[in-house]
């Protein structure tokens, strides 16, 4: 399980341009759809609950995916192989991007790059969605989330905070 955990994260981080957001689609497919190491729900919490923890929410759900599957060294071996691709690609594009700062070519295909991350996280976005706003209140939730951190209204904190809080309410109800 370990080698099979650590080559599926390693494909992941290897594979994904664009940073933790992008790679939720890569992880969800990889996890429910292929392995079914995970149901969506269970992926749904994690994503939640990386999202809350500091850092990365991409080394975070893997981090919280290997634990769930083989504990302790599970969350190394997941957090580990999503992270290595990462960590060489930057050493090396260090080194090739300070040769290369001052080449137009070079710049305009990142450019070019950063049309197709953004659809990468709106496609997490609309995979999660169906089995994240299921009640009134979690749409309600959803609209306001989104009016408060589009114009960075409200620290993302509160936001997650004040929907904790409210969703432990309307379980109740």
């Amino acid at each position: 399980m370990l080698l099979k955990l650590f080559l599926s994260f390693l494909k992941i981080g290897a594979f994904t341009f664009g940073g933790g957001y992008a790679m939720l689609p890569l992880i969800q497919r990889d996890i429910i759809e292929i392995n079914h190491w995970l149901t969506e729900s269970e992926f749904l919490d994690i994503i939640a609950t990386a999202e809350m923890t500091p850092g990365p929410i991409a080394i975070n759900s893997a981090t919280f995916v290997g634990y769930k599957l083989s504990g302790f060294w599970g969350s190394v071996v997941a957090t580990l192989a999503i992270v290595l691709p990462s960590f060489v690609a930057i050493t090396l594009l260090t080194v090739i991007l300070n040769k290369l700062k001052d080449n137009k070519n070079a710049q305009n295909s990142i450019r070019g790059m950063r049309p197709a991350v953004t659809a990468m996280i709106i496609t997490a976005a609309l995979s999660l969605a169906p089995q994240s706003i299921v009640r009134p209140v979690d749409f309600i939730l959803f609209a306001g989330a989104c009016i408060l951190s589009w114009k960075n209204w409200l620290n993302p904190i509160y936001i997650l905070l004040a929907s904790g809080v409210v969703g432990l309410l309307f379980g109740f109800i």
